[in-house]
């Protein structure tokens, strides 16, 4: 009992800290365990603190700078998906994840699973000390330490885990449903499944009474049924995802007309089910989730969109979602390529673990377009595609290629030339940016109603509802600002698909890019990655049964509890 008085203390140490802003609920002497545990304003002290815990820095592993829950668990759950190109070496561990070369003593490793279960622990204090049933804030606040303790969990199994749908009955993480932590042991993945789902029926139940009128800082009766059908879907539990769905209401009705300012004004927006709230003064600066993706401002900008993804958005020019897509243009008069169209397209580097671009000036003549490299004109073929790296007869799209050292390398086209990284274009991407007018400042989105249109338009395309999806993907590119011509209609207009499943993940990687979803969405779906395009990540496609594709199990926590470390580490 003495451990776990201390580990209470500790934790209860650590959100008396994150909350100060709350301190005037109770005189100074009398701030202590017994205290917190026995007061309706103790437990809203405790879940405020869970949620500042997912924000916060920490002196863990390695420095504090960028140590956070909320920037690890992003970077990690983004950066081993075809979504991103890293533009160089870095000495942040991102890289690390980004190329599948994980180790388990990271601090993007160690700091979500310490993090995450401190976050749990205190969830868990709250279930076990408060009653249910003796007032509607009450329950609102022992719904939301369910849901967080669901979310926790969730994001956890999903990193250090095989996918559901891949193998149920693999190790999966340690369920934490109580504070009692003298055993720890691996759970099956389904057995984590099924809690979380138990834990998010639950606060669906007893959240009744949204504090601080619905803001999305704070977890609601839809932010737990939101969360549920994207476990259902993990699952492939597809009428389950309806049903739930059903009881939200229709999502559409809730999408943010306003899609170019919508992440800058996350915290106000309608479409928002649940965003990690930073105001002004928790600007990170570089070190925030932004910096490295955006350098305007002092960030690093060293993470662009990458060339598949760009095809995609690049179909249809008046897609509102490029706007949060900004291509730097060259504006150095001396280089020779300055105001010039070009073509680039990736070859090998020194290192053939990944490919650098060539570049050259895009001429035409009689025969075609084409480029000039050392002397030698090389011809620009078009193919037509739906997807990058493939082609498609029946596709719609026009792609390029260019044979280069006998190899067939798909090549972009500016019309103008772009500033460059280490030869790849810099495309800064600002979904989390520009909160109030700060260009690293923002509220990143856990959860949002777009997600829940796509869930139901997944979920219905299984199913054989083919009309039901396309409708869905059809509100959601409505909303993005695509003409009637982008529009699908079901045998008449499906622009070069025959699978209405691979339109409804395509437009998930559209809508969705950069907030954690594409590598679960690949993998679950018992697709490959495929990373055959320009950046420092290695040129290889990686199957969903690969063992990389899961996290280490940290050191520390092997160190302590004897767990199984994951296979291939």
């Amino acid at each position: 009992m003495k451990t776990k008085t201390l580990y209470l203390t500790a934790v209860l140490g650590m959100i008396l800290g994150f909350s100060s802003c709350n301190l005037d609920y109770f005189p100074s002497d009398e701030l202590n365990a017994n205290t917190l545990l026995n007061s309706e304003k103790g437990a809203e002290y405790i879940i405020d603190g869970c949620y500042a815990m997912m924000k916060e820095e920490y002196e863990y592993v390695e420095y504090a700078s960028s140590n956070t829950y909320v920037r690890h668990y992003l970077q990690d759950a983004e950066f081993p998906s075809d979504n991103i190109c890293l533009s160089g070496q870095t000495t942040d561990p991102l890289a690390k994840a980004t190329w599948y070369k994980m180790t388990d003593n990271l601090k993007n490793i160690e700091l979500p699973w310490w993090v995450g279960y401190k976050v749990i622990y205190s969830a868990n204090t709250v279930i076990e000390n408060f009653k249910e049933g003796e007032s509607a804030t009450g329950d609102q606040l022992i719904g939301e330490a369910y849901f967080l303790r669901a979310m926790v969990h969730f994001h956890l199994v999903n990193l250090f885990a095989k996918q559901y749908t891949n193998d149920p009955t693999a190790d999966g993480i340690p369920l934490r449903i109580s504070t009692n932590t003298e055993v720890t042991t691996r759970a099956k993945v389904e057995e984590v499944y099924n809690q979380v789902t138990r834990d998010l029926k639950k606060a669906a139940e007893l959240m009744t009474a949204p504090r601080h009128s619905g803001h999305p800082g704070y977890a609601t009766k839809n932010t737990a049924l939101g969360l549920l059908s994207r476990v259902y879907l993990y699952e492939e539990k597809n009428d389950s995802v309806l049903d739930v769905i059903n009881q939200m209401g229709d999502p559409i009705t809730h999408l943010d007309p306003d899609y170019k300012h919508y992440f800058a004004n996350a915290l106000t927006s309608k479409e928002t089910l649940l965003a990690i709230v930073h105001t002004v003064s928790e600007d990170r600066g570089s070190a925030s989730i932004g910096s490295m993706y955006n350098g305007d401002g002092g960030g690093w900008g060293e993470v662009y969109a990458s060339d598949p993804l760009m095809a995609l958005y690049e179909r249809y020019p008046e897609d509102k979602r490029l706007s949060y897509i900004d291509l730097q243009i060259e504006t150095d008069t001396r280089q020779p390529l300055y105001g010039k169209p070009v073509v680039f397209f990736p070859i090998k580097s020194d290192n053939d673990d990944f490919r650098s671009n060539l570049f050259a000036e895009l001429k035409t003549d009689a025969s075609g377009k084409y480029c000039e490299v050392n002397g030698t004109k090389y011809s620009i073929q078009e193919v037509k595609v739906n997807g990058m790296n493939e082609e498609d007869p029946s596709g719609e799209y026009t792609a390029y290629y260019v044979t280069y050292g006998g190899e067939k390398c798909y090549a972009r086209i500016f019309q103008e030339c772009p500033l460059c990284r280490n030869t790849y274009p810099n495309y800064f991407v600002t979904k989390y940016s520009y909160q109030d007018g700060h260009p690293q400042l923002s509220s990143p989105v856990f959860l949002r109603w777009a997600e829940i249109v796509l869930n139901r338009a997944e979920a219905n395309a299984k199913l054989g509802n083919a009309a039901a999806a396309l409708a869905d993907v059809n509100a959601i590119r409505q909303r993005a600002g695509i003409g009637a011509d982008g529009m699908f209609e079901l045998g008449t207009k499906m622009h070069g698909y025959t699978d209405v499943l691979d339109v409804v993940l395509d437009e998930r990687r559209m809508e969705l890019a950069f907030e954690g979803h594409r590598r679960n969405d690949v993998y679950r779906n018992k697709r490959s990655m495929d990373r055959r395009y320009a950046g420092t990540q290695p040129w290889e496609v990686i199957p969903y049964t690969a063992d990389k594709i899961q996290y280490p199990i940290p050191f520390n926590e092997r160190s302590v509890s004897g767990i199984s470390q994951n296979p291939g580490y």
